[in-house]
C-alpha cells in the first residue's frame, strides 16, 4: 500500500514551454486517481516521473515518507502497464509474466506460484504456453496486467492501456481493471485521454491542459461543477454546448442574450451574474438539459428557445438533435420517442438551473 505526494513538479524539455508546470497532487493509499486531458497535456510525463523513467526538472515525488527523486525505477516498487503492452514476442505468456521476478532473483517455486495466482485472477491460465502473437488485443492486455500483478507493487501505473482496443473490448477491460482494483486494494494511477474511462473508473479525476492541473475532484463534481471552460468542454459526451452572449438587465430580471434569443438567469444566480451586466460571457449547457417543448413538464417564454433542427440522430435509447439558433450550433439529447422534422423550426426549453457561465477573460466559472 502506498501514499503518493507530488510537490511543485515540473518538467522542461528544449524550449521555453513546460511539459509539466508546477503540479501539486496527493494520492491517498488505495485510491484510484485518473489523469485525463488532451494529447500533449503532460499526464504521461507525470506518470513517467513517478515511475522514475523520466528525469525531474524541479519538484519532488514522495512515496509514503520517502522522497524518490534519485531512487532508480527498479527500486521504487512500482509496476507500470504501457499502451503498447511491451511484451517480449519470443517469450511465452508464462515467461513474460515471470521475467521481472527472475531478474530480481526470486526462487522458482515462488515465481510459479505468483504467475499462476495472477493468471487465475485474470482468466489467462489456458494461455500460459502461448506467445503474444497468438493472443488477441484484450488477452495481451491481460498478460501485461499479469506481469504487473506478480510483482505485488505498492503502486500500479497505467499509461493509456486501453487505447489500442476496440470499443467493445475497452468496455470489458474497464470492468476487469475495476474488479482488479477492488481485489488488490492498492493504489492506482491511471492516465487516459478518454474522459469516459476517467469518469467511470476514478475515485478522483485530475484534468490537465498544457502541463497545468485545471481541476482535481471526484467525477460528479468535475461534471456538475467544472472549474473553468476547458474542464466543462473536455468532460462530457457529447461535449457541453457553449454559446457567447451578453448579460442584460430588464426591469428586475437578468437575461443571457445570445443574439438570436434570450433566456432568463435564475434568481439564485443573479448575485454572481449582476456584476457582468452589459458584458460578454460564455454560457454552457449540457445536451441532456435541453428539452423539446412538446415533452417538457415546465416551459416558460423566459427559458424557451426557437432553433432549426438540422439533423436527428437516433441511438436506440436516446436521440441526439443537432440544432442551429442562427448564431450557434448546439446539441440536445432527448428521449427515444422524440423525432422532430428535419430542417424545421422547433421550440426548446433550457433548464437554466443547470447552466454554467464563464468569464470571457479568465475562462473561469463565474461563481
Amino acid at each position: 500500500m502506498a501514499h503518493i505526494r507530488i510537490a511543485n513538479l515540473s518538467k522542461v524539455y528544449k524550449g521555453p514551454a513546460k511539459a509539466v508546470d508546477n503540479v501539486n497532487l496527493e494520492i491517498k493509499d488505495r485510491e484510484f486517481v485518473a489523469l485525463v486531458g488532451p494529447s500533449g497535456c503532460g499526464k504521461s510525463t507525470i506518470l513517467r516521473m513517478i515511475a522514475g523513467l523520466e528525469e525531474i526538472t524541479s519538484g519532488e515525488v514522495w512515496i509514503d515518507d520517502r522522497m524518490v527523486n534519485d531512487v532508480p525505477a527498479k527500486d521504487r516498487n512500482i509496476a507500470m502497464v504501457f499502451q503498447n503492452y511491451a511484451l517480449y514476442p519470443y517469450m511465452t505468456v508464462f515467461e513474460n509474466m515471470a521475467f521481472g521476478l527472475k531478474l530480481r532473483g526470486y526462487p522458482k517455486a515462488e515465481i510459479v506460484k505468483r504467475v499462476h495466482e495472477a493468471a487465475e485472477i485474470l482468466g489467462i491460465r489456458p494461455y500460459l504456453e502461448r506467445r503474444p502473437k497468438e493472443l488477441s488485443g484484450g488477452e495481451r492486455q491481460r498478460v501485461a496486467l499479469g506481469r504487473a500483478i506478480v510483482r505485488k507493487p505498492l503502486v500500479f501505473l497505467f499509461d493509456e492501456p486501453l487505447s489500442n482496443l476496440d470499443a467493445k473490448m475497452r468496455v470489458q477491460m474497464r470492468t476487469e481493471i475495476h474488479k482488479l482494483r477492488l481485489r488488490l486494494q492498492t493504489t492506482f494511477i491511471y492516465v487516459t485521454h478518454d474522459q469516459t474511462e476517467a469518469m467511470t473508473m476514478g475515485d478522483r479525476i485530475v484534468v490537465m491542459n498544457k502541463g497545468v492541473v485545471q481541476q482535481c475532484a471526484d467525477p460528479m463534481t468535475i461534471y456538475d461543477k467544472p472549474a473553468n471552460k476547458f474542464v466543462a468542454s473536455f468532460v462530457g459526451s457529447p461535449p457541453i454546448n457553449l454559446m457567447q452572449g451578453r448579460v442584460v438587465k430588464q426591469g428586475r430580471k437578468y437575461f443571457f442574450d445570445e443574439g438570436k434569443f434570450q433566456v432568463k438567469i435564475i434568481d439564485e444566480a443573479v448575485p454572481r451574474m449582476a456584476p457582468y451586466d452589459g458584458k460578454e460571457v460564455a454560457m454552457g449547457i449540457r445536451a441532456e438539459d435541453i428539452y423539446d417543448k412538446l415533452f417538457a413538464f415546465e416551459a416558460s417564454p423566459d427559458n424557451t428557445v426557437r432553433a432549426i433542427c438540422e439533423v436527428v440522430e437516433p441511438l436506440g435509447s436516446e436521440v441526439y438533435l443537432y440544432l442551429n439558433s442562427g448564431r450557434h450550433n448546439f446539441i440536445a439529447r432527448v428521449g427515444a420517442h422524440d423525432r422532430p422534422e428535419v430542417n424545421r423550426d422547433m421550440d426548446l426549453v433550457f433548464d437554466m438551473s443547470k447552466v454554467h457561465f464563464f468569464d470571457c477573460q479568465t475562462q473561469a466559472t463565474i461563481i
